[in-house]
């Protein structure tokens, strides 16, 4: 140990503690676990707690020693010694006395180390050591302490939730005793101790009064959990439906009622009254309202008649944009109890843009159906005719023309509910995993068939935007696809059913008949058929974006509910990208060299990209000369190694081509391969939007 700590400590020489921030931090590295043990030892004498000198001396040293830790970045190799340290304060008294209620001596030891050891939560080694600790202290009586130890808790289900796992009881034991940050731990144990969670879920759901909003969600989030994967979740339902009050709650409510409608459909039978009414007061939720109806609906005919009834009668209220979500859930009540139409509903859902004949044809049925049960008399089924009727008068002037074959065969696949609930829940993902942009559409003629070129654009142009006054542009053999999805994408950001006469349908219609194969089907009769795209066409169609890397430049934002280019995703990385002469990536690469035809070696250079070029040295050092630069406004494309390329040895390459030379490079990793690759990406796009405003600026 250094002589300046053994005297300090030895002695417990308080004159000399100040001296030891002279020290270099290099110069102390290696003492610190034995410093460490002698502090320990100090801590632990019979008159610690009344000896003002040696607290003041074991302060300044434990000061000492965390600053040089994190200074040298030495944590794995004290850890030991600094865990050994940090435990033995549980043996102490950790409550706050006195009217003040200052920490104890120990409770400040344990303060000051838990600081260093949270700036080193991801570390695996340290949290191994270091997570059995910091769950003991949150039983220990210290209000800050117990807090602390949350914030290290929640940091470790984030890098490494398993260490947590055996400490479920404890976690959630603490959360019941008031220490609500740990909510958000749960979701992370779940998984590993869903039993022990479980026990608790009741106790759980009924504290949701007392939490502030961020706990609530976490909350939530757990139900939808337990939900997914196990009925016990019914006793958490009564306490989530008397919260449906609280607006602020209102919708992640109802969305945690549906997966527990999906789980225990029973326990939600007495509360549909009470549903009903939240949907009443919030017609943006009824599409929830209407799902969990179709879940309880299914566990018998009696309570699908009963669902039938009010699902049917939301048809004149809803906004056209729930109307898919309410036949869904009809269409797999009456599909699972043919009797409720009169056995006549295999014909009913064509679905094509007139609803108006669907709730005709529904009515109809209905009608027919309360005829042959009833021997005439007015029922339920009949009086379902009256709103209806209601609900055609206010589709307007559209659905009276329409015509629609009525008596046309139908469809041969059954949807049950489980399969209405995926069909719908692929559509969900599908808005979001494929992109709805600002799309122009061109169509040339190949050797091989129709080819759509696309033009991306981003919808929001903010002041970085990398493509404001540029398009990425995509080619694709597929141009029938993507007019599906185009008239998908219209009908969904209208708020009324889209007719043949609309002038953007007639331009999809008119794409569609250039490209038209002879024996194919017409445009009308093509988007009736098929609500959907097939689900191999649509990844077929991912797999074509990812290969041509748009998922580095264009995200999905949940604030703009659409998708955005990645400056506008990140407005907060836009100065790094921008500044000229600011690294946006830099490291070592290695570069395919060619000298013979038969002759190839891998070259390992340093690498940057900053502002509008990526620069490599000659060799491994970023201190070594400058090798002619890649001008990024030159760069054509970048692409991985293609997979029939692919073999032992080029796992991570990719390559760059620019238009008088292509770059193979090879990064450490796949993970840093696609680092480099995204980094790429967004500064090409970068420097094509900066010279498209120059030349915009100079016309």
């Amino acid at each position: 140990m250094h002589q300046l700590f053994s005297q300090v400590l030895g002695q417990r020489d308080l004159s000399r503690a100040g001296d030891l921030f002279s020290l270099e931090d290099a110069e102390i590295e290696d003492c610190l676990s034995q410093a460490l043990d002698q502090i320990k030892a100090i801590s632990c004498s019979p008159d610690y707690l009344t000896n003002d000198n040696d607290q003041a001396v074991v302060e300044i040293c434990i000061t000492r020693i965390t600053t040089a830790i994190r200074e040298t970045g030495s944590i794995e190799q004290h850890s030991t010694a600094l865990v050994g340290l940090w435990e033995s304060c549980l043996e102490h008294n950790l409550t706050p006395q006195g009217e003040n209620t200052e920490d104890t001596p120990h409770a400040k030891i344990a303060s000051d180390i838990t600081s260093c050891i949270l700036q080193n939560y991801s570390c695996p080694s340290v949290m191994v050591l270091a997570v059995p600790v910091a769950v003991r202290f949150l039983q220990r009586g210290n209000r800050e302490l117990s807090r602390n130890m949350s914030s290290y808790l929640s940091l470790a289900a984030i890098a490494k939730s398993d260490l947590l796992a055996e400490h479920t009881e404890a976690i959630t034991l603490s959360v019941l005793g008031g220490n609500h940050m740990l909510l958000r731990v749960l979701p992370s144990v779940y998984p590993r101790q869903p039993d022990t969670i479980h026990c608790h879920l009741g106790d759980l759901t009924a504290m949701m009064s007392q939490l502030e909003s961020p706990e609530q969600h976490h909350l939530i989030r757990l139900i939808q959990m337990v939900a997914e994967q196990h009925p016990f979740v019914s006793v958490c339902v009564p306490a989530l439906v008397s919260y449906l009050g609280d607006q602020s709650l209102t919708e992640a409510l109802l969305g945690a009622l549906v997966d527990v409608s999906q789980a225990s459909p029973s326990s939600l039978v007495s509360f549909l009254p009470a549903l009903r009414i939240v949907g009443q007061q919030c017609p943006a939720l009824l599409g929830h309202v209407a799902k969990i109806h179709g879940a309880v609906g299914i566990i018998s005919e009696t309570h699908a008649h009963s669902s039938l009834v009010y699902l049917v009668s939301l048809l004149g209220s809803m906004e056209h944009s729930f109307h898919h979500t309410l036949l869904l859930e009809i269409r797999a009540l009456t599909d699972r109890y043919p009797s409720l139409l009169g056995g006549c509903g295999k014909d009913i859902y064509r679905m094509s843009n007139s609803f108006t004949a669907i709730a005709r044809l529904l009515g109809r049925r209905l009608e027919e159906s309360a005829t042959m049960h009833s021997g005439g008399g007015v029922g339920s089924e009949q009086r379902l005719q009256v709103k209806i009727q209601a609900f055609e008068e206010k589709m307007g002037e559209e659905g009276e023309e329409e015509e629609v074959e009525e008596e046309s065969p139908a469809l041969q696949r059954r949807y049950s509910l489980s399969q209405a609930v995926r069909e719908e829940r692929r559509e969900m993902r599908f808005n979001r995993n494929l992109p709805f942009l600002y799309v122009c559409v061109s169509l040339t003629d190949s050797n091989r068939g129709c080819v759509a070129k696309l033009s991306f654009s981003c919808p929001l142009k903010g002041h970085y935007c990398l493509y404001a006054k540029s398009c990425f542009n995509l080619t694709s053999r597929q141009p029938h696809l993507w007019i599906h999805i185009m008239l998908l994408h219209l009908q969904s950001k209208s708020s009324v059913p889209l007719c043949s006469r609309d002038e953007c349908v007639q331009r999809l219609a008119s794409l569609w008949e250039k490209t038209q194969m002879k024996g194919a089907h017409s445009f009308p009769m093509a988007m009736t058929q098929h609500i959907t795209p097939h689900r191999k066409d649509l990844e077929s169609l991912q797999i074509q974006l990812e290969e041509v890397r748009f998922f580095d430049l264009f995200g999905y934002s949940e604030e703009e509910g659409g998708w955005l280019c990645f400056m506008c995703n990140n407005p907060e990385k836009a100065t790094v990208v921008n500044q000229e002469g600011q690294p946006l990536i830099e490291g070592k690469l290695k570069e395919k060299q060619v000298r013979w035809k038969f002759i190839k070696r891998w070259k390992t250079r340093y690498f940057t990209l900053a502002g509008n070029q990526l620069l490599f040295r000659r060799g491994k050092s970023k201190d070594e000369l400058d090798d002619i630069p890649i001008e990024l406004s030159k760069v054509q494309s970048v692409k991985v190694v293609a997979k029939k390329r692919r073999d032992r040895g080029l796992p991570r390459a990719f390559e760059i081509f620019t238009d008088s030379k292509t770059y193979v490079l090879k990064a450490q990793d796949e993970k840093h391969a696609e680092e480099w690759l995204q980094c790429i990406n967004v500064a090409v796009a970068q420097a094509r939007e900066r010279e498209n405003r120059e030349a915009t600026t100079y016309l």
